[in-house]
């Protein structure tokens, strides 16, 4: 049985600030369901869920060297289920404070909440009696963690049980990286021969933790076999791909799974009807109670287009600004749900009145909504610069929804464009990556939908689409061997 210590910031019922929560939760069950001893890792962030842990309890303090001073964690174990969680508290980094900051920015010193919180995850082994074979950090904040796994265990070693494992990084999101001030390295502890290009912290003349953890993680993962191949050329990996390229024999491409447990509309009780490929009748009545339920015209004709995520530039909701008036004149309809500052929240809702029966607006994420979105919309607005991660089009595909995709954000092979493949494509590419771009895939699907026998056989193909978590885990399993052959190796 492998042993896997899961480190996270963010699991869907805990906290929950991007689509890492869900894809970090699913897979730890996933995992776990397969067979291994997983344990999850989340520092104890402000408003977190602890509600959702049965059997929670303190445990001892531990005391993690830090240059400034030593730093004191306090320890809570719970269970999410059957999934164990260790919860890590420390009064001045993270509690009262989100995962990675507020609606002013990240925060400062994330570079040293961050550095603290892998010391003290390592420390904790003995005190947990969990002899892991695998750490496996996600995303940028885990991405310091190899490397003071590598200088104070690896390098040293000894009877604890982190001088044993091997780490694995998983590449969530490669715009978030991380990025800090070069003096930062004396002051987490680390020495400053680090700070190099190859075999070291430095991009661009700064501190990256995501290049960090793709340099000394011992196996580095992506979301698709595709985008490992991608991520090695140029202008694909936001400057890290000479390290992709480097460490290729290294990197391995797992899809992300669904849990399809929560998300099939054959029998998801929060739908008007049940539907699937088979029978996929009950997604006109669907869109019907949907637009009927929102105030929206109730047109069958009309392209009932769907965007899920945050309202900022990241999620490329700067580029879905652009073309909402034009698109709401044409034969669209428009729901989007997700949460931002208060001056997006304003101009929507101003939208939302000037297009009366063509916009909807939902503030914040609601999950029966979501049910309902995915059972009625026609497609699901996806217009990020960069997410070949993103879960959403998965369950989309699984509800029906075709989805439309920027041509370089790493979906493009996953959802293939139907003018492009008629036989095998799934939804809608756009490029250039400008409003206008989104705009005409957007119009494109419109026309499309005009065309009632080809809808329903993109729809079909849509519903047939299988994305289980329980194959995804297994290829994680099998990676994981990887990790536990190369440091048996070393």
């Amino acid at each position: 049985m492998v042993k896997v210590a899961f480190v996270t910031p963010e699991l869907q019922q805990l906290v929950r600030r991007t689509n890492l929560a869900s894809v970090a939760q699913d897979l730890a069950r996933h995992l776990r369901a397969a067979g291994s001893d997983t344990r999850v890792f989340i520092p104890w962030t402000v408003q977190l869920n602890v509600d959702a842990l049965g059997e929670l309890e303190e445990l001892a303090p531990i005391q993690v060297s830090d240059p400034e001073a030593p730093q004191t964690f306090r320890i809570h174990q719970g269970k999410l289920g059957d999934l164990p969680v260790y919860l890590f508290d420390h009064p001045r980094f993270f509690e009262g404070k989100n995962p990675y900051g507020n609606e002013q920015g990240p925060y400062p010193d994330n570079w040293r909440r961050y550095a603290c919180f892998a010391r003290a995850v390592l420390s904790s082994f003995p005190q947990l009696d969990f002899a892991p074979d695998v750490i496996h950090v996600m995303d940028w904040t885990g991405g310091i963690l190899p490397l003071i796994h590598r200088i104070e265990y690896l390098d040293k070693p000894s009877d604890h049980p982190a001088c044993r494992a091997g780490t694995f990084l998983s590449v969530h999101n490669l715009a978030m990286q991380g990025q800090f001030e070069r003096e930062v390295l004396a002051r987490m502890g680390i020495p400053h021969e680090y700070f190099r290009s190859i075999e070291g912290v430095e991009l661009a003349g700064k501190v990256n933790f995501l290049k960090t953890g793709a340099e000394f993680a011992t196996v580095i993962g992506t979301h698709s076999p595709y985008h490992a191949q991608v991520i090695q050329t140029r202008d694909r990996a936001y400057g890290l791909e000479d390290t992709f390229e480097r460490r290729k024999k290294e990197l391995v491409g797992i899809h992300n799974g669904i849990d399809y447990q929560a998300w099939d509309p054959a029998r998801d009780p929060l739908l008007p009807a049940r539907f699937d490929a088979k029978h996929p009748e009950g997604k006109q009545e669907c869109k019907r109670a949907l637009q009927t339920a929102l105030n929206l015209d109730v047109d069958a004709n009309a392209l009932l287009a769907c965007h899920i995520g945050r309202w900022d530039a990241d999620s490329g909701f700067d580029l879905l600004s652009e073309i909402m008036a034009p698109a709401l004149e044409r034969d669209v309809e428009l729901i989007v749900m997700g949460a931002g500052g208060d001056d997006v929240a304003k101009r929507l809702r101003t939208m939302e009145t000037t297009f009366v029966g063509r916009m909807r607006v939902i503030q914040g994420y609601d999950a029966a909504a979501a049910h309902r979105l995915m059972g009625g919309a026609d497609v699901m607005l996806l217009p990020s610069h960069y997410q070949p991660s993103n879960p959403l089009f998965g369950i989309a595909l699984r509800y029906g929804v075709a989805p439309i995709v920027y041509a370089q954000s790493g979906l493009e092979h996953a959802v293939r464009d139907i003018d492009e493949s008629p036989a095998e494509g799934l939804g809608f590419h756009f490029a250039p990556y400008t409003g206008d771009g989104l705009l005409a895939a957007t119009l494109r699907a419109a026309e499309h939908l005009g065309n009632r026998e080809k809808w329903s056989q993109l729809q079909k193909r849509c519903l047939a689409q299988d994305f289980s978590w329980e194959h995804s885990a297994e290829e994680y399993i099998k990676a994981y061997r990887r990790v536990t052959r190369r440091i048996r190796g070393r």
